[in-house]
């Protein structure tokens, strides 16, 4: 083939592959319009798992077993049924009231967290701090934890599909469809994946939550949680929770500081 029709091709098949990228790329930083979504991920992260990675080395108040911590609420997450929007511009500074941060602490009990996470996925709902986080908690208070994974004292090892079966037991609403679950290296469970609508029913998931996407490991290690087992349990349950690190500034906070 001469040396012209080689660089043709190659040019060509260059373009279709940055189309195809173009095609299926998620949505980009600062992409997004407020209030333009199709429906919300509940994320609740494996908390032993984030303190195994990271948590130590950085003394997370969130791995000290004060208090012993299990499935946490990490977000609510606005999603396109293929990418998502995030950091949204609202045409001011996002900010988060001081009330508001310490009004989430018995969920999300890490401030940073809090602020991160209406700076990144909060501004793209269309609502402001104050009606994000009251409609995240009635989101949260809809799912049961299942009771095997509350206060765990011993390394589990299980699969996605036996965690999913168990909060689909746990929550007789909850269809097959509208979970999945995420797993890290070294094949450590690292979070849930629930789907709602705009109005907080449960929904069916779009491709973010494939599950081949989020894991595909055919078992699983849930490390123990720590302090499991001390009076006063922090463990997630139907009301309670927590997840992130970091401090507040008083008198509210700009979405402006370190996330995690």
């Amino acid at each position: 083939m001469p040396t012209r029709a080689l660089r043709s091709l190659a040019m060509a098949v260059l373009l279709l592959a940055a189309a195809v990228a173009t095609a299926v790329a998620p949505a980009s930083a600062e992409s997004g319009r407020p209030g333009d979504f199709d429906y919300y991920a509940l994320v609740l992260s494996w908390s032993p798992t984030y303190c195994a990675d990271r948590g130590t080395s950085r003394n997370d108040p969130q791995c000290s077993s004060t208090r012993p911590y299990a499935f946490v609420m990490h977000g609510l997450w606005p999603q396109y049924e293929r990418g998502w929007p995030e950091f949204c511009r609202i045409g001011k500074r996002p900010w988060v009231p001081k009330r508001t941060i310490e009004g989430m602490l018995d969920i999300m009990p890490s401030p940073d967290l809090v602020i991160h996470e209406y700076k990144k996925h909060g501004v793209c709902s269309g609502l402001d701090a104050d009606g994000y986080f009251a409609f995240a908690r009635r989101i949260f208070e809809r799912v049961r934890i299942p009771p095997q994974f509350v206060d765990t004292t011993t390394e589990i090892r299980t699969s996605p599909d036996a965690v999913e079966r168990a909060f689909l037991a746990a929550n007789p609403r909850l269809k097959p469809d509208m979970i999945s679950v995420a797993c890290g290296r070294p094949d450590r469970l690292r979070e849930i994946r629930i789907c709602f609508s705009r109005e907080g029913e449960f929904r069916t998931c779009g491709r973010n939550e494939q599950q081949d996407r989020l894991c595909r490991a055919r078992s699983i290690t849930m490390p123990p949680v720590r302090g499991a087992g001390a009076t006063g349990s922090g463990s997630v349950g139907r009301k309670s929770g927590k997840a992130g690190n970091g401090k507040a500034e008083d008198g509210g906070a700009e979405v402006g500081q370190t996330p995690i």
